[in-house]
Order: C-alpha cells, then sequence, then structure tokens
C-alpha cells in the first residue's frame, strides 16, 4: 500500500493505559485510538478504517460487511476468536496477532498461583498485619498446610510454548512433570512424561491447563473429570475461563475435593459479582493480568506495529487467516 492508512485501535487502554507510546503506529498512518469501544460504536468509529487493531472487541461478519474500505485487522493478543476468519477471509480483510509475546509473564503467573497455594503468601501477610504473628507464643506461626513442591506431580494440559516452559521450571523445583500433548513421545525433552488425559487427572498433584478454548476442551475441568482427580489436588488456569465449569470447581472447593484453585481466567470477563468462584473456599483469582507486565506489553506494541509495517509493505506477516 502507498497511501497512508487510517488506523482505528478499538480497545487501546488495556494495552497501553498511558505508560507505552503510540508513536510506531502514529508513523504507519492516521491513527485513531479509544480506549474502549461498545459494540454499538463499531461501524460508526471504523467506517473509513482501512486497518483496525482490536483486543477483545468482536469483528463479526455483519460488522465486516459494513466496512468497505477495511483490508487489515491486527489483533492485539495471540488468540484471535474476536474476528470471524472465515468472513474476513471471504472479504479479502488480512487479520493478524501477536504470538508468544506474553510466555514468560504467564509462566510466572502460574507459579505465582501455585506457590501461593502451597505457601499462602498472602494470606500470612495478612495475618501479620492483624497481629498473628506478634501474639504467637512461638518463634514461628501457621495456621494452614505448607506443601513442598519438590517430589511432587504437576500434570500439564498442553505443550505450547507456555506449557513447554511450565514444563522447565516444574523440573527446577523437582518436580515430577506429566502432560497431555499432541506431541510424540519421541520429540519430548527429558523429564516430560506424555500420558492420557486420565493419567494426567489421576497422577497430578497439581494440574495446570495450557490449552486453546476449542469444542473438544470447553468445560474440560468439570464435575466428572475432578472425581477423577486426586483429592485434595490443586488446579490452575491461566489459559482460559470456559476450559472449566466454574459451578462445578466452586462446588468441589466448598466440600475439599479440590485443595485451591488458582486462576487469571474467568467464563465471562469481568464476572459477575454473585460468581460462585469469588467466594468458594482456597479459589485465588487474579484479574487476567498475567500477559499484562509492563515488558510482555511493550513486545505486543512492538509486534503489533511491525505487524501493520509489513502489511503496508506488501507482505503481511503473523496472518492466521490465509
Amino acid at each position: 500500500m502507498t497511501d497512508r492508512m487510517n488506523i482505528v485501535v478499538l480497545d487501546g487502554y488495556s494495552l497501553n493505559p498511558g505508560d507505552l507510546s503510540w508513536h510506531g503506529l502514529n508513523q504507519e498512518g492516521e491513527l485513531t485510538v479509544y480506549p474502549r469501544t461498545s459494540a454499538d460504536e463499531v461501524i460508526e468509529r471504523c467506517v473509513e478504517a482501512d486497518a483496525i487493531l482490536t483486543n477483545k472487541v468482536v469483528l463479526d461478519a455483519a460488522i465486516m460487511n459494513s466496512l468497505p474500505r477495511l483490508k487489515y485487522i491486527g489483533v492485539l493478543a495471540t488468540g484471535y476468536n474476536v474476528v470471524d476468519i472465515a468472513a474476513a477471509r471471504a472479504l479479502d480483510i488480512v487479520v493478524t496477532n501477536v504470538p508468544a509475546y506474553s510466555t514468560d509473564s504467564v509462566v510466572q503467573m502460574t507459579f505465582a498461583h501455585i506457590l501461593n497455594m502451597t505457601n499462602r503468601i498472602g494470606h500470612y501477610a495478612g495475618q501479620n498485619r492483624t497481629g498473628q504473628w506478634s501474639r504467637s507464643e512461638d518463634f514461628c506461626y501457621w495456621n494452614t498446610p505448607l506443601t513442598e513442591l519438590s517430589g511432587k506431580t504437576i500434570g500439564i494440559y498442553g505443550l505450547g510454548s507456555i506449557g513447554m516452559k511450565v514444563a522447565r521450571v516444574a523440573m527446577a523445583f523437582g518436580m515430577d512433570v506429566f502432560a497431555f500433548t499432541s506431541k510424540a513421545s519421541s520429540v519430548l525433552p527429558a523429564g516430560i512424561q506424555k500420558t492420557t488425559f486420565d493419567g494426567l487427572l489421576g497422577a497430578s498433584d497439581v494440574l495446570t491447563l495450557h490449552c486453546p478454548l476449542t469444542a473438544d476442551t470447553r468445560a474440560i475441568i468439570n464435575s466428572d473429570t475432578i472425581a477423577r482427580m486426586k483429592p485434595g489436588a490443586l488446579l490452575v488456569n491461566t489459559a482460559r475461563g470456559p476450559l472449566i465449569d466454574e459451578k462445578a470447581v466452586a462446588y468441589a472447593l466448598a466440600d475439599g475435593r479440590l485443595g485451591g484453585y488458582g486462576a487469571d481466567v474467568m467464563c465471562d470477563e469481568p464476572p459477575a459479582a454473585d460468581n460462585p468462584l469469588l467466594s468458594a473456599p482456597n479459589a485465588f483469582v487474579t484479574p487476567h493480568i498475567a500477559w499484562a507486565t509492563r515488558e510482555a506489553r511493550v513486545r505486543l506494541m512492538s509486534v503489533a506495529v511491525d505487524n501493520v509495517r509489513a502489511f503496508a509493505a506488501g507482505h503481511p506477516v503473523n496472518v492466521v487467516n490465509r
């Protein structure tokens, strides 16, 4: 493309609440950044757009058909289920994503949840603020079980870039690593044992989910699969909220079948105030921030700009709808 594009960012606040710069995109075209955009505002805001960047704002077939100038959609994330890929392909609209920018940050959050459940750092910091340790008769104070990871079994559902790095960190803790993966056993690094889904459920002291959301993985953790897990096992979900049945997990926490649930994602975001997981015992939910370290967002911004630049130059990269 030779003319400067009209570029519209529909929901820029989550990527850049003010600590980053939009300068790179400004160089590629006439840029308009909206902090947030509701569904009924999309067409009006994008009617002159050649390129749209979106994180969570949905772009369906009806919207794309209403935007005759649109030739490019850049998803400001790795997952691109917010875009109707088939419709974009039919309309000759290039769709790109930003792969693997947050791997290290998501792995870090995964272990933050695991360590929180085994060592209860937040709990004891709170106890100290209310004087529990100060009133203790002993030099130490604890009122919850404390668990060592070394020698425990971690089960990893999905061995993409995040799952593989979780495995390496788990091995550094001395954990035995089991994985449910499409990869052949012969290509797995030493220390990772491939198993069936049932084998994963039965072996895991900690089960952590690192797979995409598909028809096959939706609600893979439910009352039936929880019943096949080790009693008291810990469950971690930093992948996609709908991988679990939230009511089933809340119930299993309440009756002690699960020892804890650490999650950075939920089925609906933001969740309803009465979502049972927000009040379930030993449920620890963070507000979808694993990806949001400054370092990860800097990478995301850089690749998003490079994606637009490559498209403008006529050789798009990271295309998901070829």
